[in-house]
């Protein structure tokens, strides 16, 4: 299998709406972001380097069979996966292996040109009680992610009115020396300014909770 890869950036943008098509129809309500915060988060990349926004798509023939989503944060040199899509005719050909590995070359290229010698580690959240989230978190550990305990996690509420939810975190240590609970807390602290108060806009206070029901320290996180 010939996997052929593009990104959407801010100057390529032809093939979002097929994406968000897919998108629209493989991932539930609850953690499915609106289409215009994939476009903000293209914009934040364009405007915050070295910190980035990957939008990877896999094609074969002309065929779009996978993509996946990820930021680049420079302050902690972590990758953060968001989305990951593999189509399911073709996923026993290690098609899902393929992107997941390809994405973490990108990040890892963004931290090359962040001033470091190799990317730190990537974190992605998953659900945690579905039939179909055991099958994919399998997944993630073949590809040498480990799952986080040291913290009940929560994403924060991807629309207004709804709760947190609680997700599993997986974590790859992309250097000798594994990222530390420290790092892990600083990671996420990172992860919910970047991402989700200034790209997805969440309200600062619930974000604060959601951090202080983790007992993550959240004091000036959110005061620039």
């Amino acid at each position: 299998m010939t996997i052929k890869w593009d990104e959407i950036t801010f100057d390529n943008v032809s093939n979002l709406e097929k994406a968000l098509k897919i998108f629209d129809q493989v991932f539930p309500v609850e953690v499915r972001e609106s289409h215009d915060i994939f476009l903000k988060s293209i914009q934040y990349a364009k405007r915050n380097k070295p910190n980035n926004f990957r939008f990877l798509i896999g094609f074969e023939g002309e065929k779009m069979v996978s993509f996946a989503t990820g930021h680049y944060l420079a302050d902690v040199n972590v990758g953060f996966i968001v989305y990951i899509f593999t189509d399911p005719v073709v996923r026993s050909k290690g098609l899902g292996t393929k992107t997941l590995l390809k994405l973490e070359e990108l990040l890892n290229k963004d931290a090359f040109l962040a001033g470091y010698t190799s990317l730190k580690a990537v974190i992605l959240e998953t659900e945690t009680e579905k039939q179909d989230c055991i099958k994919r978190n399998k997944f993630f550990e073949r590809n040498n992610y480990k799952q986080y305990k040291n913290i009940d996690y929560l994403q924060p509420p991807l629309h207004f009115g709804a709760s947190n939810i609680p997700l599993n975190i997986f974590i790859k240590n992309m250097q000798p020396n594994e990222i530390n609970d420290e790092e892990i807390s600083n990671a996420i602290r990172s992860i919910f300014r970047e991402k989700y108060y200034i790209v997805n806009e969440i309200d600062k206070d619930i974000l604060k909770l959601c951090l202080k029901t983790m007992g993550i320290n959240n004091e000036a996180l959110f005061n620039n």
